[in-house]
């Protein structure tokens, strides 16, 4: 969408053109990632960048006959078995944070449901425990008396 032009009729006439915002904000679709597994993440991008680009000098030093391929070659494999731990260790300090931290429930889950369901019935459940001790007392002072 494009803001509206002014036409030199609107500009000479003083008439006032509605402006649209330059940025406007959206709901992110998806959580944040919490920070440990955001610090990897980056790692393992980095890490993975450099490798490919090892690779492609790795690639282009044998085309051109060069005494640094077998070196390149050599350090990208390695590099190449750093940059699949780095990803391990994406995936691995994610579930390591959702077993400490727990995971976020969402309000219409229905584990929660249930939950507040049980404990409805538990607290009507006492509720009615405490109502027929209380009948009961006072109907066992107003036995005795007669």
């Amino acid at each position: 969408m494009s803001a509206p032009v002014a036409t030199a009729s609107s500009a000479v006439s003083g008439a006032k053109i509605p402006r649209q915002q330059l940025w406007v904000e959206e709901p992110a679709i998806r959580r944040r990632m919490p920070d440990p597994v955001r610090g990897s993440a980056v790692r393992a991008v980095l890490i993975m960048s450099l490798t490919i680009i090892q690779a492609m000098v790795a690639f282009l030093c044998t085309l051109a006959g060069s005494w640094l391929a077998f070196p390149m070659v050599l350090s990208s494999v390695g590099s190449t078995v750093v940059a699949t731990w780095s990803v391990l260790d994406v995936w691995i300090t994610r579930q390591v944070w959702n077993q400490r931290n727990g995971v976020v429930s969402v309000p219409s889950s229905s584990a929660r449901q249930l939950r507040r369901e049980r404990r409805r019935a538990r607290r009507a459940a006492r509720a009615a425990q405490r109502d027929d001790a209380r009948i009961r007392r006072r109907g066992a002072g107003s036995l005795s008396r007669a």
